[in-house]
């Protein structure tokens, strides 16, 4: 396993309480959109056994062209160890990522893409929209539903209708109202429902698909094929 320890080249203040951190891109590394990693602090590997505690797994919120890994995520004032030293993070700080893998690719066989998420989860479908922007070729279109009750929407430069690409992107400030909008989309028995979020969001997304007859197949989640059989 190889352990990039990496400077912070910027940090973003997206909104309040979410940040994203841009790392500096070595040559020889790169990665599919839709990907995660696994973003670590100093000290998680000093010891005989490594500290969890200064490990998370997160979705890269870039593209490689952009020559830059991003990683967004949202700081409360009341959060974890973790989550406080990286509050503190200055540009030329370190962090370290390692096992770096896609389970979101972007299909391209000719159907309709749906981004289900839910607030900061919109970080993860940031490069798949991009992807697609950038070349719209083997899919029929494109929908981003995006939950967020701050009404602070992430990513507003990229989130935005574009109807020469068939581009959409939707905002609800509540649930009753985000799936009465799923319960639309999945009138497309064809579609591609690509859901990130917490387990109890997966697992109401999926039953509401699944009530609409969308196939497990029709599912994307970020998830390895075990942890997703106990979903689908």
């Amino acid at each position: 396993m190889r352990i990039y320890w990496l400077k912070v080249k910027k940090i973003i203040e997206e909104t309040p309480e979410i940040k994203t951190f841009l790392l500096e891109r070595p040559e020889d590394f790169t990665w599919e959109a839709g990907a995660h990693t696994h973003f670590a602090l100093k000290g998680f590997n000093s010891g005989g056994v490594p500290n969890r505690s200064l490990v998370r797994h997160m979705s890269i919120s870039t593209v490689p062209s952009e020559g830059a890994i991003g990683i967004t995520t949202r700081i409360r004032e009341n959060c974890s160890e973790f989550k406080s030293i990286i509050r503190q993070f200055k540009p030329g700080d370190e962090a370290a990522i390692f096992k770096t893998h896609c389970n979101l690719p972007l299909r391209r066989d000719g159907r309709r893409v749906y981004l289900l998420s839910s607030g900061v989860g919109l970080a993860t479908f940031r490069p798949i929209a991009l992807d697609y922007l950038a070349r719209q070729d083997g899919i029929g279109n494109m929908h981003s539903l995006n939950i967020d009750s701050s009404r602070q929407f992430l990513f507003p430069d990229v989130f935005r209708s574009d109807s020469g690409k068939n581009f959409t992107a939707q905002f609800v400030d509540h649930r009753s109202a985000y799936y009465g909008e799923v319960r639309k989309l999945a009138a497309d028995k064809e579609g591609l429902f690509y859901i990130v979020g917490s387990d109890e969001f997966l697992a109401q997304n999926i039953a509401v698909l699944r009530e609409r007859d969308i196939s497990p197949q029709q599912i994307m989640l970020d998830k390895h094929e075990e942890q997703k059989a106990q979903f689908l």
